[in-house]
Formats: C-alpha cells, sequence, structure tokens
C-alpha cells in the first residue's frame, strides 16, 4: 500500500515499477528520436536501478523514427505503411536505448508483444517467464507492442494499455506513465481555467471517465487511455502515477516520495493469474449481455454468472472459450471462460438452474461462467 504521510507518497515496499514513456518525450518534433532525451531518461533510470528498483520499460517512438528514416513528410495512414515504419524505426529505437544504458553499464533487452501473445496462455506463460529471467539477470527490458504483424483488430491501440497489461503479467508494485499532461484533473484544462490537479483518486472511481473529458466511458481521448489504463492495472493490484514527463528528474523524484502527478490507487484486491490472464483479453469469442442483477451479482457480491441472468448471446462460441459480459448499455462487466457452447447458452439464457439440464438434456455446469474463470471489470 502506499500511504501519505507528511506530503509525501511513501513508495517503500515498491520494487518492481514498469515505466512508460511516450512518444511525445522520446521524439524532436517530427524529426525522430531525441537522443539527448532518452539519454536524459536512461540516466533517471540507472539512478533507480542501482538503487535495486527492477524497471519494466514500455516505450514508444517507432513509427517516428521510420518515418524519419524514410524521409516521409507525413504519418502513413494505411496499416502496411505504418507496418513498415514500425519495423524500420524499431531498429533505431532498440539500438538507441541499448546504447545509453550500456553507458551505466546496463544491460537492455528488446521485447515485442501483441494482443495474442498476452491472450494466448501459452505465449502468455512464455513470455512472463522470459520477462522474469530477465528481471532476475538486472536486464532492462524495453517493451513495445509489435506493429509489424499486429492488425487493427488485434492492436492494444496505444501503449498505455500495453503498460498496464505487462505490469499484471510481471506482478508490478507500482505503473509509472508518463505524458506530456501534468496528471489528472478534475475537468479538462483545455476548456476550463480553473481545472484543479487530482493528486491521489481511487482507479476503479467511474467519475473519472467524465472528468478525463471524453464524455464517458465509451469516449476516446489522450487521458482516457490513461484512466483505462490505469484502472486495467489496478485489477491486478498494481496502483499507477501518471505524471509529466517535462518536470526535471521526474522519475527520482516520484520515487522520492515527492506528491508529483496522479496516484490512481488500487483496492488491494489482487486478483490471480489465470484471472490476470482473462483480463488481457481485449477481443473475445463472443458476449453475453446481462441483466441488472446479474451485473449486480457479479461486480459487488463477485458471484459466479447463472444462465437466468444472461439476456442476450452473441457470436459464435464453444465452451472454454473466452466471452466478454457486458451490461444493457454495452459497457464491460467481466470476461471469462464459458462453460456452454453458444447454441446451448442460446436455448438456456434467462432459465432458472433448475430448467438448465431439463433443456441440455446433460449439464455439466449449472453456472454460464463460475467466479473462478472470470476477471471482472
Amino acid at each position: 500500500m502506499i500511504e501519505v504521510i507528511n506530503d509525501k507518497r511513501v513508495l517503500s515496499n515498491c520494487k518492481r515499477i514498469v515505466v512508460k514513456i511516450g512518444s511525445a518525450l522520446l521524439t524532436a518534433n517530427g524529426q525522430g528520436l531525441d537522443l539527448n532525451a532518452i539519454a536524459h531518461w536512461a540516466g533517471q533510470i540507472a539512478q533507480l536501478h542501482d538503487q535495486d528498483f527492477e524497471i519494466i520499460l514500455v516505450s514508444s517512438g517507432a513509427v517516428a523514427e521510420g518515418m524519419v528514416r524514410m524521409h516521409l513528410p507525413s504519418r502513413p495512414e494505411d496499416l502496411p505503411s505504418l507496418q513498415a515504419c514500425a519495423a524500420i524505426g524499431q531498429m533505431g529505437l532498440v539500438q538507441a536505448w541499448s546504447s545509453v544504458l550500456e553507458q551505466h553499464q546496463i544491460r537492455a533487452a528488446q521485447v515485442l508483444l501483441t494482443h495474442d501473445d498476452l491472450t494466448d496462455r501459452r505465449r502468455y506463460l512464455n513470455s512472463c517467464d522470459a520477462l522474469q529471467h530477465l528481471i532476475d539477470w538486472r536486464v532492462i527490458p524495453v517493451i513495445n507492442e509489435n506493429d509489424t504483424v499486429a492488425t487493427d483488430e488485434i492492436r492494444f491501440g496505444d501503449n498505455d494499455t500495453l503498460a498496464a497489461m505487462v505490469a499484471a503479467q510481471v506482478h508490478a508494485d507500482l505503473l509509472i506513465i508518463l505524458t506530456d499532461q501534468q496528471g489528472m484533473f478534475d475537468s479538462d484544462p483545455r476548456s476550463n481555467p480553473d481545472a484543479k490537479l487530482l493528486s491521489t483518486v481511487r482507479a476503479m472511481d467511474d467519475r473519472l471517465f467524465d472528468m478525463a473529458g471524453g464524455g464517458g466511458i465509451l469516449g476516446r481521448g489522450g487521458m482516457l487511455t490513461k484512466v483505462r489504463a490505469a484502472r486495467l492495472a489496478a485489477k491486478s493490484g498494481c496502483p499507477t502515477l501518471i505524471a509529466s514527463g517535462e518536470s526535471e528528474n521526474v522519475l527520482t523524484r516520484l520515487m522520492n516520495g515527492e506528491m508529483l502527478g496522479t496516484l490512481f490507487t488500487s483496492d488491494n484486491d489482487r486478483i490471480t493469474a489465470h484471472q490476470q490472464w482473462l483480463a488481457a483479453h481485449l477481443q473475445t469469442a463472443g458476449r453475453l449481455v446481462l441483466d441488472d442483477g446479474a451485473v449486480k451479482a457479479i461486480k459487488e457480491n463477485h458471484r459466479s454468472l447463472l444462465p437466468v441472468g444472461v439476456k442476450t448471446v452473441e457470436g459464435h462460441f464453444e465452451r472454454g472459450d473466452v466471452v466478454e459480459c457486458v451490461d444493457t448499455i454495452g459497457l464491460r462487466v467481466a470476461v471469462g471462460r464459458v462453460n456452454f457452447s453458444s447454441r446451448s447458452a442460446d436455448l438456456i439464457k434467462g432459465l432458472a438452474s433448475n430448467k438448465v439440464q431439463e433443456v441440455l438434456g446433460e449439464a455439466r455446469s449449472l453456472e454460464m461462467i463460475h467466479r473462478n474463470h472470470m476477471a471482472i471489470y
């Protein structure tokens, strides 16, 4: 738990830290990678490394570097060109990080991940093992999305989400997201000059979506992606600090307890490794629309999902597939491994448990999704 004592955050229990640095802090106004900036970040990371912090770095900037190397006047709009730019730029990105960290006698390793890597159980566990070995060897993983092979349908979409998933995967004690904004405000500072910076918020507070200025939970925007990332990290018990990367020596100051940026606290209710893997599914095999009673039973009482609480079955899936559970307005409530195929689920939706076996003739389970195989949002 992170406590605030005498206007200082006490981070004494935070040893394993995921640090995400955005493109705006690593690139030079469209001129590719800013090597001076990267050297500056490496210096701060080295200080933390020397203090025995375990640092996992999530770094943007590959596409911007690829554009410069190919002398492109503007960012491509088609996916193949973006993928090609990412492949070219990734060479420069990892080379830059490796060279500046080596100046501090620190080895770096490149790790490229896709959504499929985190939703395929075997690949998820393999990447967990690889990351743990790197951490044990005191090597700093430099992680980025593998844009070259990711399609629009399976992309994380932003490195904030990727960083949150990595934080859950490595059981991080803290996620730091560095951006060009000071932190989370109680309203959009671009339209409200009286907006106040929030020092500490609860990550699972739904009011944060409106404060982020995106028109609610389904909106889009820079701070919205960070709020969603903080919520995703919080599900694994990992708090998040969002702060301005433009503040001098921000990493060392944050870890010294300075009250910079906004701390998104978790509910300190760590989920199991299996549930963390389930939570990594941004895309699922199908969807179950739940009634209000089922939503309450899952979110407030952490109950299993029963057929009686399912209103609609969407998509085609088999028993054991991972499906999404949403409320009546389409907001994600949970994801989990379903005990019935879509055909069977459609037959028993809305039925009381004592009717399920009567309809199916044989039922291995009375729960549509057992609570132990569910990640709640």
